[in-house]
């Protein structure tokens, strides 16, 4: 039924389809009727940063910005769903259009720019919610923030979102926003990451509960700064990483020259094979010190073992879900339960 569906979706503008698919999963989940149309989801737990995660596949990122949908994204099947990115203060993105669907290469390119209504909105979107599933919030910062002060938009992000949240991400990695993957490198990395960790302790200390941050990281990276960001993540004593965004590069194999020139980063089935290089260079330099979850490419149930072969305790899809639909997180789910019992026995 979802190819079905995906031809009339991909007659219409990426954008506008986007955002009309989202209205209406919502709206066949108040309905009662999303059930008939998708897989249960399995029931595979999965313990990661001291949190049950019902199963090892996730929703990254950048779908539901607002947080708007979660209900019926968490009934599509996933384990657990990360909305965001969101940004201090409502703000429009760039212009359109700004998301193109690469289709013979099962991939897309986005350079939305954090759109999103601000945090205020999402925190009011997620108290309506059911949030029947673990819930990952992804913070950054307004485009108009000077870098130098970026620290403060995540900490303003982090404080109002802190009791709502089961893991919160600090996103330095998107490419659409100017500037914020220097936040990646060096001291700014550093010193970024002391503040969230004392505002993280102070939250702790007055809720009585523990959220842990996650820093998601960009493609598009040397060995050797893959090694020093490990390093200051371990010194810093942050709870995770997702590995990764989407990337700027463009493989010379991609069939449609004219989209693959649009500014944006890439993401879907190209990305799956440098996404896991950066993977397996980020986990041998982190040596189990800490979780990964990884992201990138995944269009199949052995895509998704194979991160997991790699090292990663779990998975983020979205372009694949884009493409293929609740099926593809039933299998992917289905298999990495397998593949723990496998593990377990």
């Amino acid at each position: 039924m979802y190819s079905l569906l995906r031809k009339l979706l991909f007659t219409l503008d990426a954008e506008r389809a986007h955002e009309l698919s989202l209205k209406a999963l919502s709206l066949l989940e108040r309905l009662g009727l999303l059930r008939l149309f998708v897989p249960a989801r399995i029931e595979a737990p999965v313990r990661v940063m001291g949190i049950v995660f019902p199963n090892a596949v996730g929703l990254a990122a950048g779908l539901d910005k607002n947080g708007g949908h979660i209900d019926a994204l968490a009934q599509c099947g996933f384990g657990f769903v990360e909305v965001g990115t969101v940004t201090p203060v409502a703000q429009p993105g760039n212009d359109r259009p700004r998301l193109f669907r690469l289709v013979e290469d099962e991939a897309i390119i986005n350079r939305m720019g954090f759109n999103n209504a601000g945090v205020d909105a999402l925190v009011e979107n997620v108290r309506r919610s059911r949030r029947n599933c673990v819930l990952g919030i992804n913070i950054g910062k307004n485009k108009a923030t000077p870098l130098e002060n970026a620290v403060d938009d995540y900490a303003i992000c982090m404080r109002k979102v802190y009791a709502l949240a089961d893991y919160i991400t600090i996103n330095i990695s998107s490419p659409n926003t100017p500037g914020l993957r220097e936040l990646q490198h060096g001291e700014g990395l550093s010193s970024l990451l002391a503040a969230l960790k004392e505002i993280q302790a102070e939250l702790a200390a007055a809720s009585d509960r523990y959220v842990p941050l996650v820093v998601k990281i960009a493609p598009d990276l040397s060995d050797d700064e893959i090694t020093d960001i490990a390093q200051r993540l371990l010194a810093a004593g942050i709870d995770g990483v997702i590995a990764t965004n989407t990337t700027n590069s463009r493989p010379d194999h991609l069939h449609n020259k004219a989209l693959a020139a649009e500014q944006g980063g890439l993401s879907g089935r190209p990305v799956f094979a440098p996404s896991n290089q950066v993977l397996e260079k980020l986990l041998d330099a982190l040596d189990g010190q800490l979780p990964v979850i990884a992201v990138g490419g995944i269009f199949s149930a052995e895509d998704a073992r194979e991160k997991i072969r790699l090292g990663a305790s779990l998975v983020q899809i979205y372009t694949g879900f884009i493409y293929q639909g609740p099926k593809l997180v039933h299998d992917c789910a289905v298999s990495l339960a397998g593949a723990s019992a496998d593990r377990d026995r």
